[in-house]
């Protein structure tokens, strides 16, 4: 495994992110743990959450997964930077969803920290995410919450996830007009197929000195070899999202052009081509992965030492033409 630092801080990270979304409700806690040993095994020790993961398991299933994962010990804990999120709403499902139990209040940022610690069987939080912007929680209000948690040793480190550029600034000049760290991540949808973050979510990361962490890197199966299984197990495979999308004749065709672009150059896993794109691109600290099995977690990891040749990659931005950056993406 390969590491680097998480933005501009001094934390040191595998440049792949152990994503755990299907842990509860596609993949049980004994396979979950069992993914969690192997990702510890092949170096990954960047592992990520939020506090409404489960869904069909319930919300928080996923940090209690990971929580009683933690409680076998030998090191687990120790060994693993820990990122969860805050923003949804924590009202069990069925019941009337009741006030301030989501956003980012300083009110629900504290209730909503408590439980995760409790949930994931831990002290602290290394880094705490903004799941999505709140459009009316000033950032001063925010950034007071988040050290009054920094103070007491809950948290270390503040990052945000799905953020426009603007709200990147808006945070990170408020945090330094206060003397504060502010944001050091952005979690954001990239990957071959949907580069619109390359306008100004990642030049302001990078302006900023925010690590960038993508998630969905194979934009929900489209880019993992999704014709070819569908051409030996039928229609749906690949999953209903990218079985969707491939109703569009454009999108088919692009995908059909990158599959036999990668036949071409004899390389049999288009996901790991794809995860190893990303840890090509400026700014990328690591893709998230979320594998719900050891055997889809082994193919991620052979992507990080996936040399990708210049003429194989000038070859996929002919397939998939990135905008570029604002404001030559829109203006010029």
């Amino acid at each position: 495994m390969r590491y680097t630092q998480l933005g501009r801080t001094g934390l040191n990270v595998s440049r792949l992110t152990l994503g755990t979304m299907n842990f509860g409700p596609h993949t049980d806690e004994a396979a979950s743990h069992t993914i969690m040993d192997a990702a510890l095994g092949a170096g990954i020790n960047f592992f990520d959450t939020a506090n409404v993961y489960g869904q069909t398991a319930g919300k928080g299933r996923t940090e209690e997964i990971i929580g009683n994962w933690f409680a076998q010990g030998g090191g687990r804990r120790e060994k693993v930077v820990l990122a969860t999120k805050v923003y949804g709403n924590m009202t069990p499902d069925g019941e009337q969803p009741w006030p301030n139990h989501d956003r980012l209040s300083a009110l629900n940022i504290r209730r909503a920290v408590e439980a995760s610690l409790k949930r994931l069987r831990t002290d602290h939080i290394d880094l705490y995410q903004f799941h999505h912007i709140d459009r009316n929680t000033p950032f001063e209000e925010i950034w007071q919450a988040v050290d009054a948690l920094v103070q007491q040793g809950k948290i270390l480190y503040a990052g945000s996830s799905n953020f426009p550029g603007y709200k990147i600034a808006q945070a990170n000049e408020t945090a330094r007009a206060h003397g504060r760290v502010g944001l050091v991540s952005e979690q954001c949808l990239y990957n071959l197929s949907e580069r619109r973050a390359e306008m100004e979510v990642i030049p302001a990361a990078q302006e900023y000195g925010l690590g960038v962490i993508p998630w969905s890197p194979l934009h929900g199966g489209l880019l993992g070899g999704v014709l070819k299984k569908q051409a030996t197990q039928g229609r749906r495979a690949g999953g209903g999202r990218a079985a969707n999308a491939l109703e569009k004749p454009e999108v088919r065709a692009q995908i059909q052009a990158y599959e036999d672009l990668l036949d071409k150059h004899g390389h049999a896993e288009p996901g790991e081509v794809a995860l190893a794109w990303l840890l090509t691109r400026p700014g990328v600290t690591g893709p998230i992965v979320g594998p719900r099995t050891a055997d889809q977690l082994a193919s991620a990891v052979r992507a990080v030492d996936l040399e990708l040749p210049e003429e194989l990659l000038a070859s996929l931005e002919e397939i998939f033409p990135g905008t570029g950056p604002s404001p030559e993406a829109f203006a010029w």
